[in-house]
């Protein structure tokens, strides 16, 4: 939770600061955000490459665990389907796209802000931090009414770093390593599924 809150800080900090104009005319006038995409990609790509734990839990588990990241994936797309339902003159793709960040807030949101706008990134970036703070929060309570998989599912791509300790107290050690796989299999997905979408391909 508290690296979410950091984030939250950071955000609201660049917005009153852009709101009074506290900052360089460069910063505002140019748009660095695809060298901020490029170095995050880079940082995601050489933590999963060097962390041995990352590799192994690639090898030492069967085909079913594939099912994890994949129901995710297909419980993600019901439940936006439920909330479009529910929402008059809104995009599908958009709250799609939204839903595909996976509670990965510092990448979706920057996907989503390059290939639609400012205001849909905001709502992608508050959307994928409640997800991550829901499940921090709400982990064990999803264990024991939803099983064991549920708080692996809910915490989506944070289940391989931030929300893996409460997954792993909540569901026990035993799910830690599908946990990280199933974090690791959605932080390689998001951009491909934002960007597709999105119709960023």
């Amino acid at each position: 939770m508290k690296g979410s809150l950091i984030i939250l800080s950071f955000f609201a900090a660049g917005v009153l600061l852009g709101l009074f104009q506290f900052i360089p005319d460069l910063l505002i006038h140019n748009d660095f955000s695809h060298w901020a995409l490029y170095l995050l990609m880079f940082l995601v790509g050489t933590g999963i490459g060097a962390d041995p734990n990352s590799l192994k839990a690639l090898s030492q588990f069967n085909f079913r665990i594939l099912m994890v990241p994949l129901v995710t994936v297909v419980g993600t797309t019901l439940g936006v389907s439920g909330v479009y339902l529910l929402l008059s003159d809104v995009n599908f793709y958009d709250i799609l796209a939204v839903g595909y960040g996976f509670g990965y807030y510092s990448l979706s949101s920057i996907f989503i802000t390059e290939l639609r706008g400012e205001e849909l990134g905001v709502v992608a970036l508050l959307a994928n931090v409640m997800r991550e703070v829901i499940t921090l929060l709400a982990a064990p309570i999803f264990a024991v009414l939803f099983g064991k998989i549920a708080p692996i599912a809910s915490g989506g791509a944070t289940s391989m770093d931030t929300t893996l300790p409460i997954i792993s107290k909540a569901s026990g050690k035993e799910y830690a390593m599908v946990s990280l796989f199933h974090g690791i299999v959605l932080t390689i997905l998001v951009p491909f599924l934002v960007t597709l979408v999105l119709g960023g391909f």
